[in-house]
């Protein structure tokens, strides 16, 4: 489906985030290189992207089609998106247990050589927090967690016009 979608979306001048099905609805998640994503951006990719998907037909029978920006508790899916959102918290679930966990909160530090890595909280007050390193092959999913912190780096980079809370503009392919 990444493959099919994202030529349109690049060649609108948007960056695709993420591209997901749950059961009877397609979501779309793109941005503009500065990270912003307008209501009329959500409209204009969905009209370019319709026709394509009316015609290669992906998901058989009726379905929604919902593009969106990523929003401020965005997914993290590339390694890059790890980089770019070093020092906030994020939650993260792993495919298969590292060390018998699966699911981590930390803060991000950053990502190298194939591995996610985490500052998370020391289990004794005062003590200094612990940086792991997880595999990025086994990230199942990650996202940003809403913080003071995030939401103000947000609204420093939001740009008039601009989705900052993951709205959404969908059209129904009745």
């Amino acid at each position: 489906m990444v493959r099919l979608i994202e030529p349109v979306v690049r060649d609108l001048g948007f960056r695709l985030v993420r591209v997901r099905v749950t059961g009877k609805t397609l979501q779309i998640m793109a941005e503009r290189e500065d990270g912003t994503f307008s209501i009329d951006d959500c409209e204009t990719l969905s009209r370019a992207i319709s026709p394509l998907l009316d015609v290669e037909d992906p998901i058989r029978g009726n379905y929604a089609l919902e593009v969106s920006s990523p929003g401020i508790d965005r997914p993290l899916v590339r390694p890059v998106d790890f980089e770019s959102w070093a020092d906030h918290e994020v939650k993260l679930e792993l495919a298969t247990p590292q060390a018998g966990r699966k699911r981590f909160r930390g803060t991000l530090e950053g990502y190298h050589d194939g591995e996610v890595r985490l500052f998370l909280p020391a289990e004794d007050n005062g003590a200094e927090d612990i940086l792991i390193g997880l595999p990025f092959a086994e990230i199942a999913s990650a996202k940003l967690v809403m913080t003071d912190r995030l939401l103000e780096a947000s609204q420093r980079a939001a740009r008039p016009g601009s989705i900052a809370d993951g709205s959404a503009w969908e059209k129904d392919t009745d």
